[in-house]
């Protein structure tokens, strides 16, 4: 006697294998970065508040270099350790002996000038005053400062968690999601949360990464020590992720059926 698939049975694996094909994919407007509701206009102008905004806090790191004609002079304004490039930022530690740490009170002690306060200011604002002291007990003089300890955390659904130190003076969400990797396959673009020390404590905010309006947000361009919390999609919270063993299921799913078949045709 011949095998046949039973009329009731094609149906249903056809209906299986769609289920298990569409379950097991994300659709692409999930996933794509800045998209636009209007497609017409090829380019769009976004004006975001860059990084240079950020206000000193407590425990941050500066960089400081006062260049002198007088050598001596150099040698007496500026930490030395080792040689005097910027290159020895290499690790915390070469931070921590080459910068001015900012204490809890929002200060740094430095030489001769004595106490200076530098909390909730702007690093340009800082240099300013560093400079204007220094002015009084030399003239020609030209000083720098840059933060050192460009730090932030991304977690959740991306290739390389973890906590990343950033050597330049500002940074974007992009910039930082492109540290770790990028975003997983069931990262959720729509709702990542940026958590941010603020006055009084932390604040989440939630941003949208597929939407191009991000361009625009005054939390494009992140803050050292922002915590970056990306969530997973629903279709991951219910186990449908790329590791789930489709094949198995499904080539099961069709045995225990072909079977069923087997036995209802004899």
């Amino acid at each position: 006697m011949r095998k046949t698939v039973t009329p009731g049975t094609k149906p249903f694996l056809f209906l299986l294998l769609f289920a298990v094909l569409l379950s097991s994919c994300v659709p692409q407007k999930k996933i794509k970065y800045l998209q636009r509701e209007q497609e017409k206009d090829s380019t769009a102008f976004h004006a975001g508040r860059r990084a240079a905004d950020y206000r000193i806090q407590p425990k941050d790191n500066l960089y400081v270099r006062v260049y002198a004609l007088d050598e001596k002079a150099y040698l007496f304004f500026n930490k030395q350790s080792g040689s005097n490039s910027f290159n020895d930022f290499a690790n915390d530690a070469s931070i921590y002996l080459n910068s001015y740490s900012v204490n809890s009170e929002g200060s740094i002690d430095f030489p001769i000038v004595g106490r200076v306060m530098v909390k909730d200011m702007t690093v340009e604002q800082v240099k300013n005053i560093l400079q204007q002291l220094i002015g009084e007990y030399l003239k020609e003089t030209t000083v720098v400062v840059k933060t050192v300890n460009f730090r932030v955390v991304m977690v959740g659904e991306v290739m390389r968690p973890g906590e990343f130190t950033i050597y330049k003076d500002d940074l974007n969400i992009f910039e930082a999601i492109a540290q770790a990797g990028d975003m997983t396959e069931f990262a959720n673009r729509s709702r990542v949360a940026l958590i941010r020390q603020e006055a009084g404590g932390s604040k989440v905010h939630y941003l949208d990464l597929t939407s191009e309006e991000i361009l625009g947000s005054p939390y494009y361009y992140l803050q050292p020590n922002d915590i970056v919390y990306i969530s997973p999609l629903g279709y991951k919270r219910w186990g449908l992720g790329s590791t789930f063993p489709w094949a198995i299921v499904l080539a099961s799913l069709t045995t225990t059926l072909l079977l069923i078949n087997y036995i209802k045709t004899y």
